[in-house]
């Protein structure tokens, strides 16, 4: 089976929210945190991993990003409070650049 996570990065100030569905999410946000490519995540400085969920079904998967994509920011944020109410940079447990 496959591993497919969607998740949610913030900028510092947690202004700027950002949702991605990807199948490797150590990859992904090294990529996000690296700020190699001109992007979205790039120009609002978008690279703390505040949320995620994971899933082996990739069609799962990418139907919650949507319904993520859909909600409206306080849902979006009622989400991360769920999870991660002090907002800390998950990928702190395994991103060491």
């Amino acid at each position: 089976t496959r591993d497919y996570f969607i998740y949610i990065l913030a900028n510092k100030t947690h202004y700027v929210l950002y949702t991605g569905v990807t199948n490797n999410i150590y990859q992904r946000i090294a990529q996000h945190k690296a700020q190699e490519k001109k992007s979205f995540t790039q120009r609002y400085k978008v690279t703390k991993l505040v949320y995620y969920e994971h899933t082996n079904d990739v069609g799962a998967a990418i139907t919650r990003e949507k319904q993520i994509k859909a909600g409206s920011r306080q849902k979006k944020i009622d989400l991360i409070k769920s999870l991660n109410p002090e907002w800390k940079d998950l990928a702190s447990d395994f991103y060491d650049p």
